[in-house]
């Protein structure tokens, strides 16, 4: 349902060399019924699916760990991020997105995943919706040793930990991730590990 008491007025393209971000102009309509005018940025790199991989038996969690450049000039020293498992839509839907994304940097393949919901993850800058998925895994699923593609520059660690382990890790900040500690704790308060 489109909101009548916002109408865009300009939309500039400021940058476009990985993905876009746009200025936009825009006219809103405040509860007194005034209007003012704003321009904000916002930054559109797609949409996106993430998924965590528990197994039930063994009590474990499949993570990556990979460099994140962001991080880095952010005060991460060494720039590295344990994640779960992600990556853009491409044009794909959210479930073949996810499930290309658990073969190339997993190594697995599922078959049976379960969308738990979807979120936007910064929505003050960034256009970006992010469905989140869960799934069981065993070691018969295992097709590959994961690491993702080598032409998208991808260097990518899987890890394979204890979900307590996984859970003290952010406690101790060495998870910081959103979308990790989000599915982390969706199974926790979920009960399913």
């Amino acid at each position: 349902m489109q909101n009548n008491k916002v109408k865009i007025l300009k939309t500039e393209i400021l940058s476009d060399n990985w993905y876009t971000l746009n200025k936009v102009t825009f006219e809103y309509q405040k509860k007194d019924g005034t209007l003012e005018t704003q321009s904000r940025e916002a930054y559109d790199r797609g949409n996106g699916a993430t998924i965590l991989l528990y197994n039930k038996e063994s009590k474990t969690v499949i993570l990556t760990k990979q460099f994140r450049l962001p991080t880095y000039i952010n005060g991460n020293e060494d720039g590295m991020m344990i994640e779960a498992c992600a990556g853009l839509l491409d044009k794909d839907n959210p479930e073949d997105c996810i499930k290309r994304e658990t073969e190339e940097e997993l190594g697995y393949e599922i078959s049976d995943i379960k969308k738990v919901f979807e979120v936007y993850m910064s929505p003050g800058s960034v256009t970006e919706i992010l469905y989140f998925f869960i799934a069981e895994y065993s070691k018969s699923m295992k097709i590959n040793d994961g690491g993702g593609l080598e032409e998208e520059q991808e260097e990518i660690e899987v890890l394979e930990l204890d979900i307590e382990k996984a859970l003290e890790m952010i406690d101790s900040g060495e998870i910081k991730d959103a979308k990790t500690i989000i599915l982390l704790q969706h199974l926790r308060l979920k009960g399913i590990l």
